[in-house]
């Protein structure tokens, strides 16, 4: 008997030591870095450009520049909700596609966009972190298609990164300069 205590307690030891200490999945480190990395890029041209082009839109029906960033953070948050998170009342988001129009016209104001937006980044990576392998792996509805959360996240990395190229485009037709791309003088 009392070898099978020892072993059972070996065995109870290692299970709560590999739970415990078990790393991160593999996509939640690549998803963060590239959140990162976009959050930078979108954050650097967002205060690159200036407060008289927030309003400029490329023609009647698209979205205005203010309205780029607020619809990142609106994706940011809407990746949080539908894998499985919550967001805070305080944010004041509310996960209603009925009301996404709302949230990207509520202002125009750099600042506040420019709050809302990494409050939505810093959001979805806290959130993010606390992912398994086991919750990648479970099916969400989004779409209108059934996928895993895993899928589900590649698919956002890549809407994000769509904004961005978008961004990059309003930015440029400015005559602004991103940032990172500026020749050294």
């Amino acid at each position: 008997m009392k070898v099978a205590n020892k072993f059972f307690l070996i065995l109870c030891t290692i299970l709560l030591t590999t739970t415990v200490f078990a790393e991160e999945p593999v996509l939640v480190k690549e998803f963060v870095g590239q959140i990162e990395f976009v959050q930078g890029r979108i954050t650097q041209l967002a205060e690159a450009v200036p407060q008289s082009a927030y309003e400029w839109r490329p023609e009647e029906g698209v979205r205005s520049v203010s309205e780029v960033y607020l619809h990142i953070a609106f994706a940011n948050y809407m990746t949080v909700i539908i894998s499985g998170g919550t967001i805070s009342k305080d944010m004041g988001f509310e996960m209603d596609f009925s009301k996404e129009k709302e949230w990207d016209t509520q202002t125009t104001d750099k600042t506040i966009i420019l709050e809302k937006v990494n409050e939505s980044f810093a959001t979805l990576k806290e959130w993010t972190k606390s992912l398994t392998e086991e919750d990648l792996n479970r099916e969400v509805e989004a779409f209108g298609m059934t996928m895993t959360i895993r899928n589900f996240m590649i698919t956002m990395i890549g809407h994000t990164h769509e904004h961005l190229g978008q961004s990059i485009a309003y930015a440029r037709t400015n005559h602004v300069t991103p940032p990172w791309s500026k020749k050294e003088e």
